[in-house]
């Protein structure tokens, strides 16, 4: 019995995360994935309740394996301010690179449990990465700034680009924000966003997605179409 649910929960996150990513999180219906897993309505409504549930095991995914290429652009000698700001200036990239995952990024920032699964996340390391500048403040210090600088990630990711707001003036605004919460001093952020600005961060972005489609395709076991894996946001 426990495998017969197995197989249907891989089966169900297969057919789940290709949709994600090919017609978006809300376009993508219940009835629409049940039919394509083959599986009874009632096997997938005891696995996963709420469509919400299934974006958090693909959150879960994303953030837990999308960010390694960070700490190797930001070289290991550089303050850890460094890493944050790559990692955050990927994450926004990402998001005006491909409109799919510009709303299963904005579902999991706006959703109860995805975006406590973030807050969590992102508390540990904004501890370790911060915590010098707070030497009295605790986990949950961190936590409540947390929510706070994922607000701004989140309105930030939700407007789009475009020639009055070009990518690296809202990397700017974020990062400029996100980095005077964490009390980083004005000349240290004037070389973080030198820093930012001096790579190609569209270029690293594209291969992150890259990365990150196969990962997923490998671990759900499904191929993405090609038209989903190269739209591009004008």
């Amino acid at each position: 019995m426990r495998r017969d649910s197995s197989e249907t929960k891989r089966k169900i996150l297969t057919v789940c995360v290709r949709l994600f990513l090919e017609q978006g999180y809300k376009n993508t219906s219940v009835s629409q994935i049940v039919e394509e897993a083959g599986v009874a309505r009632g096997s997938y409504l005891n696995l996963f309740p709420t469509k919400d549930r299934v974006l958090l095991e693909l959150t879960e995914t994303m953030f837990g394996g999308q960010f390694g290429v960070a700490r190797s652009i930001a070289d290991s000698k550089l303050p850890p301010v460094y890493a944050y700001a790559v990692e955050t200036a990927i994450q926004l990239t990402l998001t005006e690179l491909n409109e799919n995952l510009r709303e299963i990024y904005i579902e999991a920032y706006s959703l109860p449990e995805t975006s406590e699964y973030i807050y969590l996340h992102t508390t540990a390391e904004l501890k370790q990465i911060f915590g010098g500048n707070f030497p009295d403040y605790s986990d949950s210090d961190f936590y409540e700034m947390e929510i706070g600088t994922a607000g701004l990630m989140r309105s930030y990711m939700a407007r789009k680009c475009d020639i009055h707001f070009p990518l690296e003036r809202k990397l700017s605004r974020f990062l400029t924000a996100a980095m005077r919460v964490y009390r980083v001093p004005e000349a240290e952020q004037a070389k973080v966003l030198a820093f930012i600005q001096s790579l190609d961060i569209k270029a690293i972005a594209t291969e992150v997605m890259y990365k990150l489609f196969a990962m997923l395709e490998m671990k759900y076991d499904f191929k993405l179409s090609k038209g989903s894996e190269t739209e591009e946001a004008s």
